[in-house]
């Protein structure tokens, strides 16, 4: 204990630069400062992490500014503190202009709102992907693409209506808002390689889309990695729930269900290809029924 307290007479009042030290404790604008500073550094990314952060250490060095003006007297640490409060001022004003500046259209303040923004993508990268693209308007009854006929040269994300999906007129699922027109296709062609539509999509109801031309998607993908792993997420979770409403139409018999994601369920939509005994066993035993 004895030997605690000489080290800290050592450090207090044997010190070359301190000889004395203060006995009373620094006003409450100083701490105000102190707990200011430590708030405004756990803010966040993004530009309103940005706004927290800097409106946060603005704050603080103001306080350090006005205790250093009335308490300490000190010309350098007001005139060095000040500064660093005009700084921080002055991105705090120049943050909240890029924020304010970026607007939308009605279905992309729609889009962001209800797919990008739970994905935690900020406004800065959603801009760049809006600006990419472009919207239009379907009206009834008339088709975004023509089984055989239509290229696939574009990606598009239905953001109002109702879009009805057919493959040699039979109907096999809707595509609803918040929903790729076209990720099937999209996925199943490389940059490089050219298709055409195997199904007609059609519009129930007055639909308005997102649509990005693909040569431009590709460019922004190569530019942005995150934004391309960003929609290979998206595609792909589009493409799981179009297989399971097509799931839900196919139907063996009466009561029998068979489940399409099954490797061998092509066999079934294609009768005239003789299985082997093997695969049949496997599709036998895979098949249910719904009792």
């Amino acid at each position: 204990m004895e030997r605690n307290s000489s080290l800290w007479r050592s450090l207090t009042e044997e010190h070359p630069v301190c000889i004395t030290w203060k006995q009373e404790a620094e006003g409450a604008i100083y701490h105000l400062a102190s707990i200011l500073f430590v708030v405004g550094f756990m803010g966040g990314s993004g530009f309103y992490g940005l706004l927290y952060v800097f409106s946060l250490l603005g704050l603080g060095f103001l306080c350090s500014a006005v205790w250093a003006w009335v308490d300490v007297c000190a010309a350098d640490i007001f005139s060095w503190n000040f500064v660093l409060f005009v700084i921080c001022f002055m991105q705090f004003v120049h943050i909240a202009y890029q924020v304010h500046s970026i607007t939308f259209a009605r279905e992309f303040q729609v889009l962001y709102s209800s797919l990008f923004q739970p994905l935690g993508i900020s406004l800065p990268v959603f801009r760049m992907i809006a600006l990419s693209s472009e919207v239009v308007t379907l009206e009834k009854e008339h088709c975004y693409a023509m089984q055989g006929k239509t290229s696939i040269d574009k990606l598009s994300l239905l953001v109002s209506g109702r879009i009805r999906v057919t493959a040699d007129g039979e109907f096999l699922h809707y595509i609803f808002p918040f929903q790729f027109l076209d990720s099937p296709e999209w996925d199943s062609l490389r940059p490089t390689e050219e298709g055409i539509f195997q199904v007609t999509l059609t519009a129930e109801t007055d639909c308005r889309y997102v649509s990005w031309r693909r040569k431009k998607l590709y460019l922004l993908f190569a530019q942005h990695r995150d934004i391309s792993r960003l929609f290979s997420v998206l595609i792909g979770n589009d493409i799981a729930d179009k297989l399971y409403a097509l799931n839900d139409r196919v139907y063996v018999g009466k009561r029998c269900h068979c489940d399409i994601r099954l490797p061998n369920f092509y066999h079934m939509s294609s009768p005239e290809i003789r299985r082997p005994p093997l695969t049949e066993h496997l599709w036998n035993s895979r098949r249910y029924c719904d009792k």
